[in-house]
């Protein structure tokens, strides 16, 4: 079986041209229940160069799935056995005005659009690549 990956190496996601945030906005909460922003804002704002892109969109999936830890591994080998979307497009990169650099191992971090790591991370010869636009 054919795995597919989402995580990126030496990469800064840029934000969106469409995103409508100028600074790093905390997603809000949607009733009583996290959204996918929500998730991947807490796992990776708590934990930087922690975890890769394929870690955090397949913590989403098990946590919306309700999985339990027993399932999680047939689960996580099925789950990439598809391409998945990967962190262009990613509500933080789209709409709330986060970057995601990805550190030579993979691990990514959230890097607020207003920040000054931000900038020097767009300056640098860093490869850069723009999250997806909200609209076409």
């Amino acid at each position: 079986m054919k795995v597919h990956t989402t995580n990126y190496e030496n990469t800064l996601i840029e934000v969106a041209d469409d995103c409508p945030a100028t600074a790093g906005e905390i997603p809000p909460m949607k009733g009583e229940s996290k959204t996918v922003a929500g998730i991947q804002y807490d796992m990776i704002s708590k934990n930087p160069y922690k975890f890769t892109s394929d870690d955090v969109l397949f913590k989403v999936f098990a946590e919306r799935k309700d999985l339990t830890e027993s399932e999680l591994e047939e689960a996580r080998k099925q789950f990439f056995s598809k391409g998945q979307a990967c962190m262009r497009c990613s509500p933080l990169t789209k709409r709330y005005g986060w970057g995601v650099h990805n550190d030579e191992e993979g691990k990514i971090a959230l890097i607020a659009c207003d920040s000054d790591e931000y900038k020097k991370l767009k300056a640098s010869d860093l490869k850069t690549v723009k999250a997806m636009k909200s609209s076409r």
